[in-house]
């Protein structure tokens, strides 16, 4: 199976098709449009099998399956958690679609979302093969000292569920020293950081591969790069 995750920065009407080339089975999709609420035939048309969640129509997330594959979301209440959609995948696996937002939080912001969200709905995370893909705005640079949410102790916690970050496995590097980034702050070339992230079962990341978007081709798209993540389900 092959996943990929962008942050589009917007105007994903425009820029489907670009991500459409690397053949996904399942993209997730930030800061994308509602299709169903969308006036471009041609993106609704691709976007025949999704699922969409957000509270502007212009700027949400967005899971989108190749035809055949079954999405389903699951009934777990994020609350005022942003931005989580949470499904099932062919009945096989639970995917966590991730956009982590400052929330209007004055604590628990971006990767403190993702922390809450799992204190939340651990138990039924735990249930099936567990997937957490997206922008999560975060690394592990950004840790601080005093704090019990920091994106290591995510990290821990991810773990503990039995899934772990499929890039620094197949790289063999650590959290926080990754070589190639994802996001390039203002379009950037000096300010960048590795920030998207798919975590996958640990069963499943023998023979896995990884690849980060090159920012020549897609740096006048979006200020993300696609993480693309190749991989076999275990039985």
């Amino acid at each position: 199976m092959i996943l990929v995750s962008w942050n589009c920065a917007g105007a994903f009407r425009t820029k489907f098709h670009a991500l459409a080339r690397l053949d996904a089975d399942i993209y997730v999709v930030q800061e994308c449009e509602d299709p169903a609420r969308s006036k471009h035939n041609d993106y609704r048309q691709w976007a025949s099998n999704y699922l969409w969640v957000g509270a502007n129509k212009n700027s949400g997330l967005g899971v989108f399956g190749r035809s055949g594959i079954r999405i389903e979301r699951l009934p777990l209440d994020s609350g005022k958690l942003e931005l989580f959609l949470p499904c099932k995948i062919n009945d096989v696996a639970c995917l966590l679609a991730v956009w982590t937002k400052q929330a209007n939080s004055p604590t628990f912001q971006y990767i403190g979302q993702l922390w809450k969200f799992i204190q939340l709905h651990r138990q039924t995370l735990a249930k099936a093969p567990l997937l957490v893909v997206g922008d999560l705005n975060s690394n592990v640079r950004w840790d601080k000292w005093d704090r019990w949410w920091n994106h290591s102790d995510v990290v821990r916690e991810l773990g503990a569920l039995g899934t772990e970050s499929a890039y620094h496995h197949v790289r063999s590097v650590a959290q926080g020293v990754e070589p190639e980034p994802t996001f390039f702050l203002q379009r950037n070339p000096q300010k960048s950081y590795h920030i998207d992230y798919a975590f996958l079962p640990a069963t499943w990341l023998n023979g896995c591969s990884v690849s980060i978007g090159d920012a020549a081709n897609w740096i006048m798209l979006s200020d993300h790069m696609p993480v693309k993540v190749a991989f076999n389900i275990a039985k």
